[in-house]
């Protein structure tokens, strides 16, 4: 894989909430690279992986069209352009194959306090302002609602105020920002996290392989990011009650201890958060000798 054309191109945020854990997540994949402070592409040492940093709305129409082979991107920009393309071509522009642990953040209708204005339903006839028209648009179809989308490329908090709608459809992490421009949060219509997507044109094999490689290495890290390796000593009677405390696990494994009969090693790897009531539940079954270690890899 020395010709240049065969190297995996990956497109990624070059700023913003979702660019340091997604070159985060592709250097606990392994790959290392060499990036200047002002070039705009990694180059993979150890593998044949670039990455390339980029606007985030312009992620989509780089997998799109075949310039990047993956990309990496919050779903509201990716289903915002997914919509966009479809209505230019009927045909679906890129393959979204696995959703990320981070980016989380909703998509979701806001009205200004005060206002007659409750439910989607209420929003027939009125102006609606946002950044993804093409979703909004989308969703009214669906809902059977006549309304006006009024798009705003930033602030959409303020178009209500300016006069310019009567209500707005923006994204939300915390509702601290609706809460401060009067606004009362209102229906959902898109959960949003980072996702890959892959281009729709079929890679050739050596490509393919290690981009598989790369997506099964995504799925440990994905895997290995809440679990944890729980090592116990329990009695044999109280076995089947252990194994049903344990968040997430698969069969565990029992040990023999020497020179006890009554008693057995368990070890198990739990996918899911381990807390302290879990422990606590376990030492009150019979657990003894509690011990929680983080998962570095994982390959199922």
């Amino acid at each position: 894989m020395s010709d240049k054309t065969a190297r995996i191109k990956v497109a990624i945020q070059k700023s913003g909430r979702l660019t340091e854990q997604s070159l985060d997540l592709l250097q606990r994949c392994g790959l290392k690279y060499t990036k200047g402070p002002d070039q705009l592409i990694a180059f993979g040492e150890n593998m044949p992986v670039d990455v390339l940093l980029v606007r985030d709305d312009d992620i989509p129409g780089l997998v799109r069209d075949d310039v990047c082979d993956l990309g990496i991107a919050g779903l509201n920009i990716v289903e915002e352009k997914r919509l966009h393309f479809l209505e230019q071509e009927p045909v679906e522009p890129f393959r979204i194959i696995r959703a990320l642990d981070y980016g989380q953040c909703r998509l979701a209708f806001a009205y200004p306090d005060g206002s007659p204005l409750r439910t989607v339903a209420d929003l027939a006839g009125r102006r609606i302002a946002t950044s993804y028209p093409s979703i909004v648009r989308d969703y009214l179809r669906r809902q059977n609602l006549s309304a006006t989308v009024v798009e705003f490329s930033g602030a959409v908090e303020i178009a209500p105020s300016l006069g310019r709608a009567d209500a707005i459809c923006d994204l939300v992490s915390t509702g601290a920002t609706l809460v401060a421009n009067k606004l009362r949060e209102g229906e959902t219509i898109l959960e949003s996290r980072a996702v890959i997507l892959q281009t729709p044109v079929e890679v050739p094999p050596e490509k393919a392989d290690w981009i598989n490689r790369l997506l099964q290495r995504v799925e440990g890290v994905m895997q290995v990011r809440e679990s944890k390796y729980i090592m116990m000593h329990a009695p044999k009677a109280a076995l089947a009650k252990i194994a049903a405390l344990l968040p997430g696990s698969e069969a565990p494994t029992v040990l023999p201890l020497d020179g006890r009969d009554d008693l057995v090693a368990v070890h198990v790897v739990c996918r899911e958060n381990v807390f302290w009531e879990t422990l606590e539940s376990l030492k009150a079954a019979g657990a003894t000798s509690l011990l929680v270690l983080p998962v570095e890899k994982m390959l199922a």
